[in-house]
């Protein structure tokens, strides 16, 4: 398959954005990347985030684990000055694999421990961590919690895609939904979570709604019955009442979001090629938040900014705009040179993907213009990344910018950035998919290979790619590609 990364300079970027029909600016000024910003109460000494990446590399009982340490180790030394605890499930049924942070009584010290291991590296590396903003992403993954599918709704196009593990079928319309009662109850976990985490001295806690997992697909779920499906007051329901409760209960701890501001609906590999094609669907589409019900390729945000402005209201200061779902449209929360070993080949250039993860987060930030909106999608600019984002900051588009898969081959970008003016191009992230990989081989004793960059993290990760591949690459029936070693 042909590759699209192939630029020079930002001159041949922008050219190639050109010719595809769009602007891309880009600046080689990162001084607005530096410049303080208040996130609510919390002070962050510069506009460079690492999102909430994880590891999968927890223990069984939802602790964090010697490389989960380690890679908080790296985050905090790495000079971001906003730290974006990865997703950590509020309930063990919730978990999306087996070695994913469970927050409880017995594990909070622990990834206390693991937050505090990040702040000291700051503070070594830095002098303070007085301006170093730490949070934990809170979770639930519904449809995609490892043990069985948790449903908020049943879904046409995505429902035959998820496989009920007890049966090895996929789901029909018979298969149960979590009930209205089922979900008040996840409230008081949410609540009881937050409680944990403004213990442990967490600065800001993020409810997680984004990539399908359960908040994000109620955001979905027109089709649903009840007090939390149908309308859009009963689809925010959850999210708005979880929190106004930590607001009223938790006025100390600092609430942000990561949210969805389109889904599109799900994709699968077709023809010689395997390149990504839509799945069949009926329209108007029932169950996509943020998609136009006639034509799933465009955006229609006119919920997605309500919901901003609703959650700006509730009391959140921080909002995360993400878009489509990994494990069923990868090219859009991702893109990338090579797809994901469940994935398909790119069915745009990713350039075009890259710009759409712009355009919704420049609509949301405009639409809650005194809430920081951090954007996403950087990470196959590779290179040219932070000449974007210091644009996109510059002009007001967004607030803050993150890194997520790139921080695991560069966890220092910020302070290599600031230090030399450039990214160090021996830890650029080429987006192959190598990490993705790990987290998608499930053949191991814990359930989980730990995922990290094989490439440029070779001495803890290598190993652990050598022993995944072969299994890859027995498991690769579809799109034919496995990155080699190299």
């Amino acid at each position: 398959m042909a590759r699209y990364y192939k630029y020079k300079s930002t001159d041949d970027l922008v050219a190639d954005a050109k010719q595809l029909g769009h602007e891309l600016n880009l600046s080689d000024d990162f001084s607005p990347l530096f410049e303080p910003i208040e996130i609510g109460p919390l002070h962050a000494g510069n506009r460079l985030a690492v999102q909430p990446m994880e590891g999968c590399d927890g223990t069984l009982d939802g602790f964090p684990d010697e490389l989960t340490f380690r890679r908080y180790h790296r985050f905090g030394a790495g000079g971001a000055k906003i730290i974006w605890g990865e997703a950590t499930v509020i309930a063990e049924e919730g978990r999306m694999n087996p070695r994913q942070l469970w927050i409880n009584e017995q594990t909070a010290p622990a990834i206390g421990e693991m937050l505090d291991v990040c702040r000291t590296a700051h503070r070594e590396a830095f002098g303070s961590d007085d301006d170093l903003v730490v949070g934990l992403q809170l979770t639930y993954s519904g449809r995609y919690s490892y043990r069985k599918p948790l449903l908020a709704t049943h879904d046409a196009v995505l429902d035959p895609l998820t496989i009920d593990k007890s049966t090895g079928q996929p789901l029909d319309a018979s298969y149960p939904l979590l009930s209205d009662d089922d979900l008040k109850r996840l409230e008081d976990r949410y609540l009881e979570a937050a409680r944990l985490c403004a213990k442990i001295g967490v600065d800001f806690v993020d409810i997680k709604q984004c990539h399908r997992y359960l908040l994000s697909e109620l955001l979905a779920a027109t089709n649903r019955p009840g007090e939390y499906g149908g309308s859009f007051e009963n689809r925010t329901r959850l999210v708005r009442n979880v929190v106004k409760r930590i607001r009223a209960e938790l006025p100390e701890l600092t609430i942000a979001t990561r949210m969805n501001a389109y889904d599109g609906i799900p994709y699968r590999g077709a023809g010689e090629d395997f390149v990504g094609a839509p799945c069949a669907h009926e329209l108007p589409l029932e169950t996509a938040f943020g998609t136009d019900r006639h034509d799933h390729l465009r955006e229609d945000l006119a919920e997605p900014i309500a919901l901003a402005k609703g959650l700006a209201e509730w009391g959140v200061s921080l909002i995360n705009v993400s878009a489509g779902n990994p494990y069923s449209n990868p090219h859009v929360v991702r893109p990338a040179e090579f797809p994901p070993i469940d994935g398909y080949h790119a069915p745009e250039h990713p350039l075009l993907g890259v710009l759409r993860q712009f355009r919704l987060a420049r609509t949301i930030q405009a639409a809650v213009p005194h809430v920081p909106v951090i954007g996403s999608a950087y990470s196959w600019l590779q290179d040219f990344a932070m000449h974007a984002a210091a644009a996109n900051v510059a002009s007001g588009d967004v607030s803050i910018v993150g890194l997520g898969r790139a921080t695991l081959s560069h966890p220092d970008f910020a302070k290599s950035l600031q230090e030399t003016g450039h990214l160090n191009r021996k830890q650029i992230c080429r987006t192959f998919s190598y990490c993705t990989n790990l987290m998608r081989t499930k053949d191991h004793p814990l359930g989980q290979y730990a995922t990290g960059c094989p490439p440029f993290d070779k001495e803890v990760y290598n190993p652990l790619w050598q022993a995944a591949e072969p299994k890859l690459r027995q498991q690769n029936t579809h799109s034919g590609e496995v990155p080699d070693d190299k």
